[in-house]
């Protein structure tokens, strides 16, 4: 399998060259040439353990690691989960969660960044060579990519979050960890506005290769691949029914876009569900076609909390035709006028999207709600998916998929008028030393940060 660039300037890339590039040199994303249909293999995979589910999968898409390495690198990957299924489904009331926070730092970018690390470290390792991840982050990828990369010789890791938009919990799972080669860096400004700053730092080439850049945030491939991986295994739990809806809460698109990836490889996904918070840049998106970016507003459920989705640009690829030229001129008009529009026309192609809105009353609502009914704590984030999934209820099974442990947003479940809930992991944060540098959102700044922490 090759990748290419929605932009078109890129083609012809390895999978290893796909994920140490990140974010491609033309300043698009990564996609493989090609989606493989494995509608007719569906059926021998049902007794897969999540790892061998996992290997099989990525196998399409991996040809440059050899098969019992990747095995390794995805058994070693998994083996910090707390749960022997890795991403369990629950009955939850009328529909099914879909549990992803069983990783070391209770949130779904585990599944992913476990993996991300895994192969870094190998990759890394058979080059003699080092890297300086730079990523972003709105809550969890941070952590997640920390607790994947932290005390490795060949990395050193700097990780962006807006400063005092995170929860408390999410902010000291990042500063808490005092390892030499991790970096965190609070910015004066929103999660956009440290998106804004990592896609400019690998946009200057020069930069990227003289410091040997690479990225964890869902701008990189290997992110997505890992996350198509939990639809399947959602699906067999399910019951494989000929039929289900998936909804997700979405801030960035690299969640929902994974299932998207599922759906074209064969997995009978009807709908997908898409549930935003007040921040509803998508909803307006597939409601109108009108992608139009406004103030990012601060909410209970903070990783959704973005006015900028970055793995859009995939699913337009996939809208278009695959025509780079037609995605070129959207991104563009897009940073020129902050708006860019989609004709009905076209996007009547594709009908497989919904979307809704659950704001923040309606999301502690949701929490206090569904514990009374059901005895089950909702993060905020699952919280917002489970409100708007319930205006969508028919017949035909619904998935929800829970991104974050409850006990990770302890205030927003003390106001939503349910017990707080704890976990050993978290507990003892609050007793811990930390460390951060706060930065303003400035390019040069960054820049320099880089290069002088890069040194020590």
């Amino acid at each position: 399998m090759k990748y290419r660039s929605t932009r078109g300037g890129v083609s012809g890339l390895s999978f290893i060259e796909a994920v140490m590039m990140g974010l491609a040199d033309d300043g698009g994303l990564l996609v493989p040439d090609s989606i493989p249909d494995v509608s007719d293999e569906l059926g021998s995979w049902a007794e897969a353990s999540y790892s061998e589910l996992a290997t099989v999968i990525m196998s399409h898409y991996i040809d440059d690691i050899p098969h019992e390495v990747l095995s390794k690198l995805i058994e070693t990957a998994y083996s910090a989960f707390d749960h022997p299924e890795v991403t369990p489904v629950v009955p939850v009331g009328d529909v099914h969660v879909l549990e992803l926070f069983h990783g070391p730092t209770l949130a779904f970018k585990d599944v992913a960044l476990q993996f991300l690390g895994a192969v870094f470290e190998w990759v890394l390792e058979r080059d003699e060579r080092s890297i300086n991840i730079v990523g972003a982050t709105s809550g969890d990828t941070g952590s997640a990519a920390i607790a994947g990369v932290r005390g490795k010789r060949s990395i050193n890791i700097f990780i962006m979050f807006p400063e005092g938009r995170t929860s408390a919990t999410q902010e000291l799972q990042m500063t808490t960890v005092l390892d030499s080669n991790v970096h965190n860096l609070g910015v004066i400004g929103s999660f956009d506005d440290c998106q804004s700053m990592l896609k400019e730092t690998f946009s200057d080439i020069s930069f990227k290769n003289e410091y040997a850049l690479a990225a964890v945030n869902s701008v990189n491939w290997a992110r997505v691949l890992a996350q198509v991986v939990y639809y399947f295994f959602a699906w067999y739990r399910l019951g494989q029914p000929g039929q289900f809806d998936a909804c997700v809460p979405t801030g960035n698109f690299g969640n929902i876009f994974a299932g998207y990836i599922a759906r074209q490889m064969g997995l009978p996904i009807r709908r997908f569900i898409l549930a935003t918070n007040e921040n509803d840049i998508l909803h307006r998106f597939f409601s109108t076609g009108v992608y139009s970016r406004e103030d990012v507003l601060q909410t209970h459920s903070p990783a959704m909390d973005i006015q900028v989705s970055s793995n859009l640009e995939r699913y337009l690829y996939f809208l278009l035709g695959r025509s780079t030229e037609r995605v070129k001129r959207f991104m563009k008009q897009f940073a020129s006028d902050g708006r860019a529009d989609i004709p009905m026309s076209t996007r009547a192609l594709d009908d497989c999207f919904v979307s809704g809105v659950a704001d923040n009353d309606k999301t502690l609502r949701t929490i206090r709600e569904v514990f009374q009914q059901t005895g089950y704590l909702l993060d905020p984030h699952t919280a917002v998916a489970m409100h708007v999934a319930s205006t969508y209820r028919d017949d035909v099974s619904q998935l929800v998929l829970s991104t974050a442990h409850p006990a990770k947003f302890s205030e927003a479940i003390i106001q939503s008028g349910t017990p707080e809930v704890g976990h050993s992991t978290l507990d003892q944060l609050t007793e811990l030393p930390t460390r951060k540098q706060v930065i303003p959102a400035d390019l040069d700044v960054l820049k320099n940060t880089i290069r002088e922490l890069s040194q020590t």
